[in-house]
């Protein structure tokens, strides 16, 4: 084979990833699945540019985030759970609970479990911005809006 015939596999460089940010409704959406959708656009896995080690992935958006919706029984029986660090210390929250506490941190938690646990899936990881409601803060970013 000539060196004419033979093609070098493409590989991204930090120069060369331009990251852009995109807004997501959550509003109707199942969680798993707008969470899925939402990791592979914080990794970049949306790009035939995609490297699996340079974060070449883009910003996200999410709004709406009280509106997300789960499937059968999951909103009776999923709970979260943290520990406080004290003896006994196991805290359990229920979906309905965290869903009227904390609706941001029901999509950041399916996220953050659909992400690498390395130092580049933490740093694609703050790329994620999520809103309960419809109004956000990142005009500056010229986000784009994008149909799941």
């Amino acid at each position: 084979m000539s060196q004419q015939q033979q093609q070098k596999t493409f590989m991204l460089t930090k120069e060369q990833a331009k990251p852009s940010w995109i807004i997501l409704d959550a509003s109707g959406k199942t969680l798993g699945r707008l969470a899925s959708e939402i990791a592979k656009i914080l990794r970049g896995k949306h790009k035939p540019t995609f490297t699996s080690h340079i974060d070449g992935g883009d910003g996200v958006i999410v709004l709406n985030a009280a509106k997300v919706t789960v499937t059968g029984a999951k909103a009776a029986r999923k709970m979260y759970r943290y520990y406080t660090g004290y003896m006994s210390g196991l805290r359990e929250v229920p979906y309905r609970t965290m869903q009227a506490r904390k609706p941001e941190y029901i999509i950041e938690h399916a996220v953050k479990g659909m992400m690498p646990k390395t130092r580049l899936g933490s740093q694609q990881l703050k790329k994620l911005r999520i809103f309960a409601g419809t109004e956000h803060d990142h005009a500056a970013q010229q986000p784009v809006e994008a149909k799941i």
